[in-house]
């Protein structure tokens, strides 16, 4: 018998047939619900993660196909089969094509169901789904992978501003993957084929900062017993990155400033005046204005640094890459660690949909790797996930500032985000905001 643990969803318009489906399937052991139509499955969805997913593919409003490219959009690991009273092979062609594991046509065989059932719940329920998200990445991208409109317009960003010789700010949280953005500018430039260097201001003192950035002559301090070409050099003819640029102390930052104006150095201990040529990136996860308006940052500096800034947009603003993101990093280190993991359960996935990750990209990487360590069978179940992502049973998004908004501003933002939340939806959003449909065409 199977574990009461799976869950079924049962989505059907015609009630009879819709309550006959889940006693069926309840005596074979199944945990099951129901919804009578597209929109409220998407809802349902959303809320909670199902093993399997029933669909009828007509029904009044939004049809199964449409919901199925819903669900999936959200949450690709369920399975879904599409029920269809019209045995024609262009329904199930285009319910293949949604994204759908199989179909069943109408009048159901009991039988064929549950085998049917049981196929869907075991390891091929996936597989077709996995194939699709690691053929979708880009094996020369590392971390910034997604297909999300944020992503879309940061990548858009990179291909204008990477021919060009511009000094870039990179900005964003910590994890977003701001080096691997400055990596993706440099690959992408003239400068291409030309070394690539990257310093973390951060993680050295001022002395040895200095010397790690411009190099030093031999002589110069202790156990400087021969001369030494800094960073700067070594990036000569292609990029050089400063990462954590606003954790460099003030009097590194006058000395920085020059060499970004004249395009030239001096060594640690010397008096030789050397010409570079390099591009600048740096990047920060501090707000420099602030630190600029603070005292801690030179304005002078920002200004030279901030030709062209580069936001990288934090992981839950661009849940839609989750899926993505998890596959790769499934990939990545199940074959460093000599594994056959064939994907993500429902559950897990929709553990990782919901969590807001503060550490963003980075956090979610650490989690699958993980996973994937303490894994024994073939695909991720929650029992292998951090228990802080687990436990995370609200998963809420942090309440928004309204600031000094207006009622009415606030109200406009409300109706714009349940519109994108239920994917364009405007019954869906409507129910969301307890309001008719009548109403938000109203609004909007």
């Amino acid at each position: 018998m199977p574990s009461t643990a799976i869950t079924l969803l049962v989505v059907d318009d015609d009630q009879n047939h819709r309550q006959t489906l889940m006693t069926l399937l309840e005596k074979l052991g199944y945990r099951v619900s129901g919804a009578d139509n597209g929109e409220s499955a998407i809802a349902l969805c959303r809320e909670q993660p199902f093993d399997l997913i029933l669909m009828d593919v007509r029904m009044a409003g939004m049809s199964g196909i449409e919901a199925t490219r819903g669900i999936l959009a959200y949450n690709p690991a369920i399975p879904i089969i599409i029920m269809t009273a019209y045995s024609a092979v262009e329904n199930a062609v285009e319910a293949l094509k949604a994204g759908a594991y199989d179909y069943l046509t109408k009048p159901l065989d009991f039988d064929e169901l549950k085998l049917a059932v049981e196929r869907a719940l075991d390891h091929a329920a996936l597989r077709d789904e996995n194939r699709l998200l690691r053929d979708a990445l880009s094996p020369s991208i590392d971390a910034v992978i997604g297909q999300s409109r944020p992503m879309r317009q940061l990548f858009d960003m990179l291909k204008t501003i990477a021919p060009s010789e511009a000094t870039v700010l990179i900005t964003g949280e910590s994890g977003t993957g701001k080096e691997v953005v400055a990596k993706m500018i440099h690959a992408n430039s003239k400068r291409g084929k030309e070394p690539f260097v990257a310093v973390n201001c951060a993680a050295l003192s001022e002395t040895l900062l200095e010397s790690e950035l411009f190099g030093h002559e031999k002589g110069a301090f202790t156990g400087a017993d021969k001369r030494r070409e800094g960073r700067f050099l070594a990036a000569h003819k292609g990029t050089i990155f400063l990462d954590e640029i606003g954790e460099m102390p003030q009097s590194m930052q006058v000395k920085l400033l020059r060499v970004i104006q004249e395009r030239e150095l001096q060594r640690v201990g010397g008096d030789q005046t050397v010409r570079v040529d390099v591009r600048i990136l740096a990047a920060t996860n501090r707000d420099l204005k602030e630190e600029v308006k603070a005292g801690k940052f030179r304005q002078d500096l920002y200004y030279r640094l901030n030709v062209v800034n580069v936001n990288v947009p934090p992981l839950r603003d661009r849940v839609e890459d989750i899926p993505l993101l998890a596959m790769y990093f499934l990939k990545l280190y199940a074959d460093k660690n000599d594994k056959t993991v064939k994907g993500f359960a429902p559950g897990a996935m929709d553990r990782l949909l919901k969590y807001l990750w503060p550490g963003n990209v980075r956090e979610l990487e650490n989690a699958v790797e993980r996973a994937v360590v303490l894994l024994m069978g073939e695909y991720v179940s929650e029992r292998e996930l951090p228990p802080g992502i687990v436990e995370n049973e609200d998963g809420l998004a942090p309440r928004r500032s309204f600031g000094n908004m207006t009622l009415e501003e606030i109200e406009r933002l409300a109706v714009l985000d349940a519109l994108e939340d239920a994917g364009g939806n405007k019954s869906e959003a409507a129910r969301r905001l307890g309001i008719n449909r009548k109403t938000l065409l109203s609004k909007l």
